[in-house]
């Protein structure tokens, strides 16, 4: 029983900007830079083995020497079973933190915002290509304003 590694390393360059990837089994990692006086340069990184994938983005503005945005998440994947935990900010200073859970009939999402934001989002297939969703959305800081709701349903023959 061997080993075996396989490794991919591409450069290419478009007018407006270098790009290079590198590609393992394991790990995965992606990286770019705008070819200009004051280039945003974004690099982005995944590794994992088989269940569990961890990632992360990085975008930095090189003309003010800070970060514009940023995501950070985990996975988790069986067959019966996905679920994902995401937090993403930008330069608008938006925090966002989505938990995302999937099974073979069922899909629940949530999302949290720093704005004061929640909302919700649940799915079930409750025969064979007929689905039914329930959805929610919360806003902390207008407590005078109600929630908003949704149901649908998707009835295919």
């Amino acid at each position: 029983m061997g080993v075996s590694v396989t490794s991919v390393t591409n450069w290419r360059e478009t007018p407006t900007s270098l790009l290079g990837m590198y590609i393992h089994p394991r790990i995965a990692i992606d990286s770019s830079i705008g070819l200009n006086p004051s280039p945003v340069l974004n690099l982005a990184a995944e590794v994992g083995h088989k269940d569990v994938h961890l990632g992360c983005e990085v975008g930095f503005d090189t003309a003010s020497a800070s970060f514009i945005k940023y995501t950070a998440g985990i996975s988790f994947n069986k067959p019966d079973l996905s679920a994902a935990l995401i937090l993403h900010k930008t330069v608008s200073q938006l925090e966002v933190l989505m938990l995302s859970i999937a099974t073979t009939r069922s899909k629940l999402k949530t999302r949290f915002s720093d704005n004061g934001k929640v909302a919700m989002l649940c799915q079930r297939e409750w025969r064979p290509k007929s689905l039914i969703t329930l959805s929610a959305e919360y806003d902390t800081k207008k407590t005078e304003v109600a929630p908003k709701w949704g149901l649908a349903s998707a009835l295919k023959p």
